[in-house]
Protein backbone atom coordinates (compact mmCIF):
# COMPACT_ATOMS: atom_id res chain seq x y z
CA UNK A 1 0.00 0.00 0.00
CA UNK A 2 0.91 3.05 -1.30
CA UNK A 3 1.69 6.01 1.76
CA UNK A 4 0.60 9.35 0.04
CA UNK A 5 1.35 12.71 1.74
CA UNK A 6 -2.25 13.18 1.89
CA UNK A 7 -2.63 10.03 3.91
CA UNK A 8 0.10 11.59 6.26
CA UNK A 9 -1.25 15.04 6.32
CA UNK A 10 -4.84 13.90 6.99
CA UNK A 11 -3.14 11.68 9.83
CA UNK A 12 -1.46 14.21 11.12
CA UNK A 13 -4.10 17.07 11.00
CA UNK A 14 -6.42 14.10 12.76
CA UNK A 15 -4.02 13.56 16.06
CA UNK A 16 -3.13 17.03 16.03
CA UNK A 17 -6.76 17.62 16.51
CA UNK A 18 -7.36 14.73 19.40
CA UNK A 19 -3.99 16.55 20.99
CA UNK A 20 -5.34 20.12 20.62
CA UNK A 21 -8.91 19.30 22.05
CA UNK A 22 -7.36 17.17 25.46
CA UNK A 23 -5.21 20.28 25.64
CA UNK A 24 -7.89 22.39 25.63
CA UNK A 25 -10.49 19.84 27.82
CA UNK A 26 -7.41 20.00 30.67
CA UNK A 27 -6.94 24.09 30.61
CA UNK A 28 -11.42 23.84 30.89
CA UNK A 29 -11.10 21.56 33.58
CA UNK A 30 -8.19 23.90 35.08
CA UNK A 31 -9.97 27.89 34.88
CA UNK A 32 -13.23 25.92 35.80
CA UNK A 33 -11.64 24.24 38.79
CA UNK A 34 -14.43 20.92 37.92
CA UNK A 35 -13.87 17.11 36.45
CA UNK A 36 -16.75 17.82 34.59
CA UNK A 37 -18.31 20.80 32.49
CA UNK A 38 -21.60 18.88 30.69
CA UNK A 39 -22.86 15.79 31.15
CA UNK A 40 -21.48 14.42 28.16
CA UNK A 41 -18.02 14.41 30.03
CA UNK A 42 -19.32 11.96 32.46
CA UNK A 43 -22.73 11.20 32.71
CA UNK A 44 -22.58 9.01 35.97
CA UNK A 45 -20.48 12.04 37.75
CA UNK A 46 -22.90 14.26 36.40
CA UNK A 47 -25.64 12.14 37.70
CA UNK A 48 -24.05 11.97 41.41
CA UNK A 49 -23.46 15.90 40.91
CA UNK A 50 -27.08 16.63 40.67
CA UNK A 51 -28.39 14.52 43.37
CA UNK A 52 -25.33 15.92 45.46
CA UNK A 53 -26.63 19.80 45.15
CA UNK A 54 -30.35 19.08 45.22
CA UNK A 55 -29.28 17.17 48.92
CA UNK A 56 -27.31 20.40 49.62
CA UNK A 57 -29.78 22.32 48.98
CA UNK A 58 -32.66 20.53 50.67
CA UNK A 59 -30.33 20.59 53.36
CA UNK A 60 -29.46 24.23 54.17
CA UNK A 61 -33.40 24.90 53.63
CA UNK A 62 -33.63 22.67 56.90
CA UNK A 63 -31.20 24.38 58.34
CA UNK A 64 -33.15 27.84 57.70
CA UNK A 65 -36.28 26.10 58.41
CA UNK A 66 -34.48 25.32 62.53
CA UNK A 67 -33.16 28.30 62.45
CA UNK A 68 -36.40 30.15 62.46
CA UNK A 69 -38.13 27.65 65.03
CA UNK A 70 -35.61 28.33 67.41
CA UNK A 71 -36.44 31.72 67.18
CA UNK A 72 -39.77 30.99 67.52
CA UNK A 73 -39.16 29.02 70.38
CA UNK A 74 -37.01 31.41 72.25
CA UNK A 75 -39.48 33.84 71.96
CA UNK A 76 -42.44 31.66 73.31
CA UNK A 77 -40.43 30.88 76.11
CA UNK A 78 -39.78 34.23 77.29
CA UNK A 79 -43.60 34.88 76.56
CA UNK A 80 -44.10 31.86 78.84
CA UNK A 81 -41.78 33.40 81.22
CA UNK A 82 -43.52 36.19 81.74
CA UNK A 83 -46.70 34.69 81.94
CA UNK A 84 -45.47 32.46 84.70
CA UNK A 85 -44.19 36.03 86.61
CA UNK A 86 -47.64 37.19 85.71
CA UNK A 87 -49.56 34.14 87.17
CA UNK A 88 -47.42 34.13 90.68
CA UNK A 89 -47.92 38.02 91.12
CA UNK A 90 -51.78 36.92 90.65
CA UNK A 91 -51.00 34.43 93.18
CA UNK A 92 -49.18 36.65 95.63
CA UNK A 93 -52.15 39.19 95.40
CA UNK A 94 -54.30 36.14 95.92
CA UNK A 95 -52.96 35.17 99.33
CA UNK A 96 -52.75 38.80 100.37
CA UNK A 97 -56.56 39.40 99.75
CA UNK A 98 -56.55 36.79 102.22
CA UNK A 99 -55.18 38.89 104.96
CA UNK A 100 -57.88 39.79 107.82
CA UNK A 101 -56.33 43.02 108.83
CA UNK A 102 -57.21 43.82 105.02
CA UNK A 103 -60.34 46.25 104.84
CA UNK A 104 -61.89 46.99 101.79
CA UNK A 105 -59.68 49.74 100.23
CA UNK A 106 -57.22 47.25 100.20
CA UNK A 107 -58.68 44.47 98.83
CA UNK A 108 -59.89 47.27 96.04
CA UNK A 109 -56.34 48.19 95.73
CA UNK A 110 -55.61 44.42 95.13
CA UNK A 111 -58.43 43.80 92.56
CA UNK A 112 -57.17 47.33 90.78
CA UNK A 113 -53.71 45.83 90.43
CA UNK A 114 -55.68 42.07 89.61
CA UNK A 115 -57.29 44.11 86.31
CA UNK A 116 -53.63 45.42 85.57
CA UNK A 117 -52.69 41.65 85.06
CA UNK A 118 -55.59 40.44 83.54
CA UNK A 119 -54.73 43.29 80.49
CA UNK A 120 -50.89 42.27 81.07
CA UNK A 121 -51.76 38.51 80.36
CA UNK A 122 -53.67 39.34 77.38
CA UNK A 123 -51.24 41.55 75.95
CA UNK A 124 -48.68 38.59 76.91
CA UNK A 125 -50.50 36.13 74.64
CA UNK A 126 -50.97 38.41 71.77
CA UNK A 127 -47.24 38.62 71.04
CA UNK A 128 -45.86 38.41 68.05
CA UNK A 129 -42.89 37.14 66.04
CA UNK A 130 -42.17 37.68 62.02
CA UNK A 131 -45.99 38.99 61.81
CA UNK A 132 -47.42 36.08 62.98
CA UNK A 133 -48.68 35.62 66.42
CA UNK A 134 -47.35 33.13 68.23
CA UNK A 135 -49.89 31.45 70.39
CA UNK A 136 -52.69 32.34 67.34
CA UNK A 137 -52.24 28.75 66.05
CA UNK A 138 -53.06 29.04 62.42
CA UNK A 139 -54.95 31.62 63.02
CA UNK A 140 -51.42 33.94 63.41
CA UNK A 141 -52.58 36.67 61.45
CA UNK A 142 -55.11 37.61 64.00
CA UNK A 143 -54.73 38.05 67.87
CA UNK A 144 -55.81 35.16 69.47
CA UNK A 145 -57.34 37.05 72.53
CA UNK A 146 -58.83 40.23 73.83
CA UNK A 147 -59.74 41.68 77.12
CA UNK A 148 -63.02 43.47 77.69
CA UNK A 149 -64.07 45.43 80.65
CA UNK A 150 -67.78 43.92 82.33
CA UNK A 151 -70.12 46.96 82.21
CA UNK A 152 -71.48 45.71 85.76
CA UNK A 153 -68.74 45.09 87.66
CA UNK A 154 -65.91 47.18 85.96
CA UNK A 155 -63.39 44.50 85.79
CA UNK A 156 -61.66 43.16 83.25
CA UNK A 157 -62.01 39.61 81.91
CA UNK A 158 -60.29 37.74 78.91
CA UNK A 159 -61.83 36.06 75.94
CA UNK A 160 -60.61 34.20 72.99
CA UNK A 161 -60.46 36.89 69.82
CA UNK A 162 -61.84 36.16 66.12
CA UNK A 163 -60.66 37.73 63.28
CA UNK A 164 -62.65 41.03 63.96
CA UNK A 165 -61.69 41.44 67.25
CA UNK A 166 -65.04 39.71 67.95
CA UNK A 167 -65.33 37.76 71.08
CA UNK A 168 -65.48 33.99 70.74
CA UNK A 169 -67.63 32.36 72.94
CA UNK A 170 -67.22 28.50 73.70
CA UNK A 171 -70.76 27.55 74.12
CA UNK A 172 -71.58 29.11 70.57
CA UNK A 173 -72.18 26.28 68.30
CA UNK A 174 -71.65 28.60 64.98
CA UNK A 175 -69.82 26.79 62.94
CA UNK A 176 -67.52 30.24 62.04
CA UNK A 177 -66.76 30.64 66.14
CA UNK A 178 -65.71 27.06 66.21
CA UNK A 179 -63.64 26.67 63.36
CA UNK A 180 -61.64 29.60 64.82
CA UNK A 181 -61.53 27.97 68.17
CA UNK A 182 -60.05 25.02 66.37
CA UNK A 183 -57.76 27.35 64.82
CA UNK A 184 -56.03 28.80 67.60
CA UNK A 185 -55.39 26.03 68.96
CA UNK A 186 -54.35 23.91 65.92
CA UNK A 187 -50.27 23.11 66.17
CA UNK A 188 -47.86 24.82 63.46
CA UNK A 189 -44.88 21.90 62.35
CA UNK A 190 -41.93 22.13 61.02
CA UNK A 191 -39.50 19.80 58.81
CA UNK A 192 -35.94 19.45 60.00
CA UNK A 193 -35.05 16.79 58.03
CA UNK A 194 -36.38 14.65 54.81
CA UNK A 195 -39.12 12.92 56.43
CA UNK A 196 -39.28 14.54 59.71
CA UNK A 197 -41.48 17.16 60.95
CA UNK A 198 -42.24 18.13 64.76
CA UNK A 199 -44.56 20.83 66.11
CA UNK A 200 -43.61 23.77 67.75
CA UNK A 201 -46.11 25.88 68.84
CA UNK A 202 -47.87 27.23 72.10
CA UNK A 203 -51.37 27.98 71.48
CA UNK A 204 -53.97 30.59 73.58
CA UNK A 205 -55.77 27.52 74.38
CA UNK A 206 -53.09 25.46 75.93
CA UNK A 207 -52.03 27.88 78.25
CA UNK A 208 -56.10 29.35 79.15
CA UNK A 209 -57.78 25.35 78.49
CA UNK A 210 -56.21 22.34 79.91
CA UNK A 211 -56.86 19.40 82.07
CA UNK A 212 -55.95 19.37 85.68
CA UNK A 213 -53.90 16.55 87.27
CA UNK A 214 -57.57 14.84 88.04
CA UNK A 215 -58.60 14.96 84.09
CA UNK A 216 -60.91 17.76 85.01
CA UNK A 217 -60.82 20.62 82.49
CA UNK A 218 -60.28 24.06 83.76
CA UNK A 219 -60.55 26.98 82.53
CA UNK A 220 -58.16 29.89 83.15
CA UNK A 221 -60.32 32.76 81.51
CA UNK A 222 -63.01 31.89 83.66
CA UNK A 223 -60.68 31.69 86.93
CA UNK A 224 -58.98 34.91 86.28
CA UNK A 225 -62.88 36.59 86.39
CA UNK A 226 -63.96 34.92 89.05
CA UNK A 227 -60.77 35.80 91.35
CA UNK A 228 -60.90 39.14 90.36
CA UNK A 229 -65.09 39.09 91.17
CA UNK A 230 -64.37 37.94 94.21
CA UNK A 231 -61.34 39.14 95.71
CA UNK A 232 -63.13 42.73 96.51
CA UNK A 233 -66.78 41.20 97.24
CA UNK A 234 -68.35 41.78 100.22
CA UNK A 235 -70.64 38.55 100.16
CA UNK A 236 -68.14 36.58 102.45
CA UNK A 237 -68.06 33.21 101.18
CA UNK A 238 -67.00 35.01 97.72
CA UNK A 239 -64.09 36.45 99.26
CA UNK A 240 -62.91 33.48 101.08
CA UNK A 241 -63.24 31.53 97.73
CA UNK A 242 -60.21 33.68 96.79
CA UNK A 243 -57.69 31.82 98.97
CA UNK A 244 -59.21 28.51 99.04
CA UNK A 245 -60.77 26.64 95.76
CA UNK A 246 -59.49 29.67 93.47
CA UNK A 247 -56.01 30.02 94.85
CA UNK A 248 -56.39 25.50 94.14
CA UNK A 249 -57.18 26.50 90.68
CA UNK A 250 -54.57 28.94 90.44
CA UNK A 251 -51.72 26.51 91.29
CA UNK A 252 -53.03 24.40 88.67
CA UNK A 253 -52.92 26.62 85.91
CA UNK A 254 -49.37 27.67 87.02
CA UNK A 255 -48.26 24.19 87.10
CA UNK A 256 -49.63 23.88 83.86
CA UNK A 257 -47.70 26.82 82.77
CA UNK A 258 -44.59 25.22 84.05
CA UNK A 259 -45.37 21.66 81.96
CA UNK A 260 -46.08 23.88 79.01
CA UNK A 261 -42.45 25.86 79.49
CA UNK A 262 -40.43 22.52 79.88
CA UNK A 263 -42.02 20.58 76.56
CA UNK A 264 -40.92 23.91 74.74
CA UNK A 265 -37.15 23.46 76.77
CA UNK A 266 -37.35 20.00 75.17
CA UNK A 267 -38.35 21.31 71.59
CA UNK A 268 -35.28 24.13 71.83
CA UNK A 269 -32.76 21.13 73.21
CA UNK A 270 -34.27 18.96 69.90
CA UNK A 271 -33.88 22.04 67.63
CA UNK A 272 -30.05 22.12 68.79
CA UNK A 273 -29.63 18.71 68.22
CA UNK A 274 -31.20 18.73 64.72
CA UNK A 275 -28.93 21.56 63.54
CA UNK A 276 -25.69 20.01 64.71
CA UNK A 277 -26.47 16.94 62.90
CA UNK A 278 -27.56 18.92 59.65
CA UNK A 279 -24.62 20.50 59.82
CA UNK A 280 -22.42 17.49 60.07
CA UNK A 281 -24.36 16.13 57.45
CA UNK A 282 -24.00 18.80 55.36
CA UNK A 283 -20.36 19.09 55.59
CA UNK A 284 -20.35 15.37 54.54
CA UNK A 285 -22.17 15.93 51.48
CA UNK A 286 -20.02 18.87 50.05
CA UNK A 287 -17.35 16.53 50.74
CA UNK A 288 -18.00 14.05 48.76
CA UNK A 289 -19.47 16.55 45.84
CA UNK A 290 -15.47 18.14 46.16
CA UNK A 291 -14.08 14.91 45.70
CA UNK A 292 -16.79 14.17 42.59
CA UNK A 293 -16.82 16.97 40.53
CA UNK A 294 -13.43 19.12 41.69
CA UNK A 295 -10.13 18.47 40.11
CA UNK A 296 -6.46 17.91 42.17
CA UNK A 297 -5.09 21.05 41.22
CA UNK A 298 -1.53 19.77 41.21
CA UNK A 299 -2.05 16.59 38.77
CA UNK A 300 -4.03 18.56 36.37
CA UNK A 301 -1.43 21.21 35.88
CA UNK A 302 1.25 18.00 35.04
CA UNK A 303 -1.15 16.74 33.09
CA UNK A 304 -1.42 20.36 31.55
CA UNK A 305 2.26 20.63 30.80
CA UNK A 306 2.60 17.17 29.29
CA UNK A 307 -0.50 17.96 26.53
CA UNK A 308 0.92 20.87 25.86
CA UNK A 309 4.64 18.88 25.15
CA UNK A 310 2.47 16.13 23.06
CA UNK A 311 1.05 19.11 21.52
CA UNK A 312 4.20 21.25 20.24
CA UNK A 313 6.14 17.82 19.78
CA UNK A 314 3.25 16.89 16.99
CA UNK A 315 3.66 20.13 15.68
CA UNK A 316 7.52 19.53 15.07
CA UNK A 317 7.05 16.33 13.74
CA UNK A 318 4.49 17.09 11.10
CA UNK A 319 6.61 20.12 10.27
CA UNK A 320 9.55 17.67 9.33
CA UNK A 321 7.86 14.97 7.47
CA UNK A 322 4.75 16.73 5.67
CA UNK A 323 7.01 18.86 3.32
CA UNK A 324 5.50 22.99 3.34
CA UNK A 325 6.32 23.33 -0.40
CA UNK A 326 7.16 21.77 -4.13
CA UNK A 327 10.72 23.17 -3.96
CA UNK A 328 11.68 20.29 -0.96
CA UNK A 329 10.97 18.04 -3.77
CA UNK A 330 13.80 19.48 -6.61
CA UNK A 331 16.42 19.28 -3.94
Amino acid sequence: MRITNQMMSKSFLRDLGRNQSYMKKINDQLTSGKEIRRPSDNPFKAARSMQLNSDIGANTQYNENINDTTNWLDTTDTALEQLGNSFQRFRELMVSAGNAAYGSDEKKAIRDEMNEKVNEITQILNTSFDGKYIFGGTKGSSKPVGSTKDLESGNNFIHLSGNEGETLSLDNLDENVQNQINMIGKKLSVEVSQGVTMEYSVSATDVLLFKDKNGVNSNVMNLLKDIVDNVASEDTNASNKVTNENLKDMDEAISNLLKIRAEVGSKQNRMEAAAGQNDEQNFNLKDILSQTEDIDFAEKNIEATVAQSVYLASLQVSAKIIQPSLLDYLR
